[in-house]
């Protein structure tokens, strides 16, 4: 039985990024996100071996891929990091679940920490068939293709309630509830391990109880960029893409890997 770990940085417990800024423009934030990243996948590892798996990956997908405290991690992982790979290339139909630890709410939320999709700086939002998506609806979909669900996923309120939105019957957990993007009531970042761990264990054994989420092609994506400039790159003709308005641009594509 083999699970894929997803960990980004942002919505561990304690993360909050720099006032006006990312997570990464703040370097002590940054150095507590990836070791609290770290503990929470962890924790998520010891509930899902717990529950029987035999390969458990902790992919590693924050910014440019090499972020955790890779000996801090239980040893019982693998890792997948470092970047240029295809989106959740590790990944096959012999998985029997993908988790979610350290993600954060799609762009356009209210009162979520540290949200983007992608890029922070880039996007305003994204659609795929008109429905706004995130980070965890796509990965989510690239897994679901291969008929691997989504089961659990850790983070803030904001968050959390995107992933039920989305993915009926997963297990979560809240770290942190949202004020602002740079503001949160956080959990202690050692208490919340506890209710992981538990929590992930019991994902595990309720794996056949979620179905894998999809979103079978063909896909109208349509992206609302922040900055005209960034639009007018994407409508380059090597690009692909045609203009909505001067901010939004949309194309068609046959099946979701072709997003990437």
């Amino acid at each position: 039985m083999k699970f894929v770990i997803a960990v980004d940085c942002e919505g561990p417990a304690g993360v909050v990024g720099a006032p006006g800024g990312s997570l990464n423009d703040a370097p002590a934030q940054y150095e507590f996100a990836r070791r609290q990243a770290t503990a929470e996948a962890s924790a998520t590892a010891r509930g899902l071996f717990a529950a029987g798996a035999t390969q458990v990956i902790v992919w590693d997908n924050h910014s440019r891929g090499v972020n955790l405290v890779y000996e801090d991690l239980d040893e019982r992982c693998d890792i997948f990091h470092g970047v240029h790979a295809k989106r959740l290339a590790m990944l096959d139909a012999s998985f029997a679940g993908l988790l979610f630890i350290g993600y954060h709410a799609r762009d356009n939320t209210v009162a979520a920490p540290l949200a983007h999709t992608f890029s922070s700086a880039t996007y305003q939002w994204i659609k795929l068939n008109g429905r706004e998506v995130g980070e965890l609806a796509i990965d989510a979909a690239v897994a679901g293709a291969l008929g691997v669900p989504a089961l659990f996923v850790a983070s803030d309120d904001k968050c959390v309630a995107e992933a039920r939105e989305f993915f009926p019957g997963i297990t979560t957990v809240t770290t942190k509830i949202g004020y602002s993007w740079n503001a949160a009531l956080s959990k202690h970042p050692r208490r919340v391990l506890a209710e992981i761990e538990a929590a992930a264990q019991q994902a595990a054994r309720n794996r056949t109880q979620v179905k894998p989420f999809t979103l079978p092609g063909p896909l109208e994506v349509e992206i609302r960029h922040k900055r005209i400039d960034t639009a007018d790159q994407a409508c380059l003709p090597v690009q692909g893409w045609t203009r909505v308005d001067a901010y939004t641009v949309k194309r068609t594509i046959q099946k979701l890997t072709d997003f990437f």
